[in-house]
């Protein structure tokens, strides 16, 4: 359920630029969660990776999307954190997390979207 909730959670932040575009008074909202962004991001990059291990004993195909989408959510909202306290040491680490961030970027917000209803489905 905790999972659920943090997809839900990373994927409304994710796609909040298409969410505002079609709902523009749900920007005050979703503005309440970006504080949270680099957590929600930094958690779902964890849980993605503990869910590779799972997915070694359990293989799906609909595991493996979640996983995908998951880290790449993760990775674009932890971004910030990331390059502040771990790929800052490393000027080298730090251009290549720079050049995944704006290879994947662009999957930001279908992601975003495909991650909350993947939250959505998966507390029933």
């Amino acid at each position: 359920m905790l999972g659920a909730i943090i997809a839900i959670l990373g994927g409304l932040i994710a796609a909040s630029p298409l969410i505002i575009t079609k709902k523009p008074n749900a920007k005050e909202l979703l503005d309440k969660l970006v504080p949270f962004q680099g957590g929600i991001g930094a958690v779902l990059l964890i849980w993605s990776v503990l869910g590779v291990i799972g997915l070694l004993s359990h293989f799906s195909i609909i595991a493996l999307a979640v996983i995908v989408v998951e880290f790449i959510v993760g990775f674009l909202l932890a971004y910030g954190l990331l390059s502040k306290y771990v790929l800052s040491k490393n000027e080298t680490a730090k251009e290549q997390g720079q050049t995944l961030r704006l290879k994947i970027a662009k999957y930001q917000i279908p992601a975003g979207a495909i991650l909350a209803i993947l939250g959505i489905l998966s507390i029933f």
